[in-house]
């Protein structure tokens, strides 16, 4: 990233190897931006995110990955990063970005900002169409869903329940089929739309 600091408003402090090194320079320097990966070593990208922006609140998170998954995204903005953008973009537009989000904007990649409008459209569709008397979701799938909801992987989710990922994953799918829906990211609109979650 030293390419950054050919911009004179920017000064690169810090560079880190992983999530937990990230994590750990975040607290000690109290930066104002941070450029951050999803896929690392140990500590998720998404993981070092909430933990940095819990530790210090002003600091703005830019991911800049090569991940164009739709849950990375949710999570992402779930845990309160303020971009995701992928690398396929030149160096002038992370600067540009690191300068926007400091001044209060949220950034996606165009194309997946599209992807989810379209996501989303597709939804609401489907929402309309769904008859009044869809089959209920039982106590166990209202739990996953939820979890779901707050951007939780399966592994996490078997975790904090105490049962096999496998298991969860088929609760997943019981889920989107019960409910009519094709995605993750369809399942949280719904789990809004339904209040059995806050928007934020």
């Amino acid at each position: 990233m030293m390419v950054l600091e050919e911009d004179p408003e920017i000064e690169v402090i810090a560079e880190a190897g992983n999530g937990t090194e990230a994590i750990e320079l975040a607290r000690e320097l109290t930066p104002d931006v941070v450029l951050m990966d999803v896929r690392m070593p140990g500590c998720t990208g998404i993981q070092a995110t909430r933990q940095i922006l819990e530790a210090v609140p002003p600091a703005h998170v830019i991911i800049l990955t090569v991940s164009d998954d739709e849950d990375d995204l949710l999570e992402a903005m779930k845990v309160g990063a303020a971009g995701y953008l992928l690398k396929e973009i030149s160096i002038v537009e992370v600067t540009a970005a690191v300068h926007s989000v400091v001044a209060g904007q949220r950034l996606v990649t165009p194309s997946l900002a599209t992807k989810l409008i379209t996501e989303f459209a597709n939804m609401e569709k489907m929402a309309a169409a769904r008859p009044s008397d869809a089959p209920k979701l039982t106590a166990r799938e209202l739990e996953v869903l939820r979890f779901v909801a707050e951007g939780r992987k399966n592994r996490d989710i078997s975790v904090v329940l105490g049962i096999p990922e496998n298991t969860v994953k088929n609760h997943v799918r019981n889920i989107l089929e019960k409910l009519r829906l094709h995605s993750r990211v369809q399942a949280v609109r719904y789990a809004i739309d339904q209040n059995l979650i806050q928007a934020y």
